[in-house]
């Protein structure tokens, strides 16, 4: 970082988004669990985060332009406001409702959440771009901090959700998560330090979409991307794991609920761990803009083959098996892996490719494309799970992965980006 000052304002954003990401993985296995338990369909499941994923492209399209307009810790302090404002409403959920009451309340609650999570993200990886010091090459370095932690970090959020649902129940875990982030809002309206830019009045809605062809390939590649990962991730893999796991009775459910969040923390945490170690594991010291470039199509090439495997494994097996459950866990935590590495590589290229000027507009824009893949992704989960299983979502995962492959290759290693340094 290039002040102290500068220093103090990045951990300050990246506690405010580790408080937002635990509180939304911890959310997402609640809702997800709790009412699988009540009997929804995997179609059902899927309806309850579909507002969810809309509110982020919506959200990631505006929030570029709010914060140009209005400075990035308008939108930092609004998305944690709207997080607690959708804790406390879905502590209203009434267990007499019928299900088509519930599944609209939740996904209007879901909704808001998706916007706070959007605006908190949107915010934090602006202030990188912003607050690294690009003197020092340590741009990819602390992008990949931010990122790597923000996952190990939700990992945890989903441990904590499936355990607490589990011990203290829906809405008791629901009441933990809105203390917790009303304690992190008050400290950093308390104690924020200055470091963050204000906002420009003349900043106008129409210059967010990019004129970077770059930036256009690099998000469209980032749609396919995240949609090959919920397409399995988001209903299709916790119903799968929770129907081999449990018979029914209450102390299997509950052994399920832990192993199945168990399962989802491990790999999201890995996914973030990776991911920070991913300028190390690239070798990406000094390398040139264009071989950066030629990594992000090389490793979007090596993670396609991991679901395909995958795939061809699945359609062998009729009823789930204990060999194909074991061979699957670890072909997931290789996926993640490579998906961290792909993950990385295009969260450092997109803030290469933009400038400091239109920093927010570009990530903005590049983080819509990421919830459109989710929102993709999770409509297809629950679709799909329902209609062909597991073997269904691992096959529109593998050709997800080569679209976003297609797209990568399309980048122009020509355009100017900051080389990596120490």
């Amino acid at each position: 970082m290039s002040t102290p000052q500068g220093l103090a304002a990045y951990i300050a954003v990246t506690a405010a988004y580790w408080a937002l990401m635990l509180s939304d993985g911890a959310l997402r296995m609640l809702v997800l669990l709790h009412f699988n338990t009540l009997g929804f369909s995997p179609i059902q499941l899927a309806y309850l985060f579909v507002l969810y994923e809309l509110a982020g492209v919506i959200t990631n399209l505006a929030a570029g332009w709010i914060a140009a307009r209005f400075g990035l810790l308008s939108t930092l302090y609004a998305g944690l406001a709207l997080q607690i404002a959708a804790l406390i409403a879905l502590t209203q959920l009434d267990p007499n409702w019928n299900v088509a009451a519930s599944v609209v309340f939740v996904m209007a609650v879901q909704a808001v959440s998706g916007v706070a999570k959007d605006l908190t993200k949107m915010s934090s990886k602006s202030a990188v771009k912003l607050l690294a010091q690009s003197a020092l090459g340590g741009l990819f370095r602390w992008v990949a901090i931010l990122t790597g932690s923000k996952n190990a970090v939700k990992g945890c959020g989903f441990l904590l959700g499936a355990a607490g649902l589990g011990i203290i129940g829906f809405t008791s875990s629901i009441l933990v998560l809105t203390g917790l982030l009303c304690a992190v809002l008050i400290a950093l309206i308390l104690r924020m330090p200055a470091g963050l830019p204000q906002g420009k009045k003349d900043a106008k809605f129409r210059d967010v979409l990019s004129k970077n062809a770059n930036v256009n390939w690099l998000s469209l590649g980032r749609v396919f991307l995240f949609g090959a990962r919920d397409v399995w991730f988001g209903v299709g893999l916790p119903i799968y794991f929770y129907a081999v796991l449990s018979d029914g009775t209450p102390e299997s459910n509950r052994n399920a609920f832990f192993l199945v969040g168990s399962f989802m923390a491990v790999w999201i945490i890995l996914y973030g761990a990776v991911q920070a170690m991913a300028p190390r594991l690239l070798r990406a010291r000094a390398k040139p803009h264009a071989a950066l470039v030629a990594s992000a199509r090389f490793w979007a090439g090596t993670l396609f083959f991991v679901p395909l495997c995958l795939t061809a494994l699945a359609l062998t097996v009729d009823t789930p098996a204990s060999w194909f459950t074991q061979v699957l866990v670890v072909g997931l935590l290789a996926f993640g892996a490579l998906f961290a590495i792909n993950s990385s590589l295009h969260s450092y290229l997109i803030l290469a490719f933009t400038s400091a000027e239109r920093v927010t507009l570009d990530v903005g824009f590049y983080y819509m494309a990421n919830a459109a893949g989710r929102l993709i992704g999770t409509l297809l989960s629950g679709l799909s799970y329902q209609v062909g299983g597991l073997s269904l979502c691992l096959g529109l995962a593998t050709g997800m992965i080569a679209l976003s492959w297609v797209s990568v290759g399309r980048l122009n290693a020509r355009e100017e980006l900051e080389p990596l340094r120490p």
